[in-house]
């Protein structure tokens, strides 16, 4: 099975090979198997998912009917864009350079390190407490203390999920804005 070469994805193609629901299984099937794995093996397990049956329950027409969409449509549209190889002789298929390409899309790294934000307030907020505990053992400022480690926690988190579900198009960014 040699890796064609193809070009760099377009978003466009991406999106219209994720569009149908046997190429998605297909690339998540064939991301976790440990090698090649035949395309009657693939039809079986995409059939059995979409009958919501387990694979040894399958009808011979269930079978016949989703190996017959992946041999003509699915497996050549992801194998043209170059997600994965088929060899048509041995009937193996494995995920290509191109798969690694697709999951690109979905990979968004944050510009913004939140887990150092979170650990340092931890640890301030510990200090903060064990200061609190070793100098003085008034309980109303062990109190205003724990409050304020809270509430620091509390606008860190709204601050993350606003940063998160706005970049990630989760509302419209005029949400607050008057009309």
């Amino acid at each position: 099975m040699s890796e064609q070469q193809h070009s760099p994805l377009s978003r466009d193609v991406v999106f219209d090979l994720l569009s149908n629901s046997r190429r998605r299984f297909v690339l998540h099937y064939l991301k976790r198997a440990d090698g090649p794995v035949s395309l009657s093996e693939l039809a079986a397990q995409i059939a059995a998912t979409e009958n919501d049956i387990p694979v040894d329950e399958l009808t011979s027409q269930q079978r016949k009917r989703t190996y017959v969409s992946l041999y003509q449509t699915h497996i050549p549209k992801l194998q043209d864009a170059g997600a994965i190889d088929y060899d048509s002789e041995s009937g193996l298929v494995t995920l290509s350079g191109g798969a690694t390409e697709i999951g690109d899309y979905f990979r968004q790294e944050s510009e913004i390190p939140w887990q150092q934000y979170y650990l340092a307030l931890v640890l301030i907020g510990g200090a903060l407490f064990i200061a609190v505990n070793t100098v003085t053992a008034s309980e109303s400022l062990q109190f205003v203390v724990g409050v304020g480690v809270l509430a620091a926690l509390a606008g860190l988190a709204v601050a993350h999920y606003l940063h998160t579900a706005r970049s990630s198009g989760e509302f419209p960014l005029d949400l607050f804005e008057n009309e």
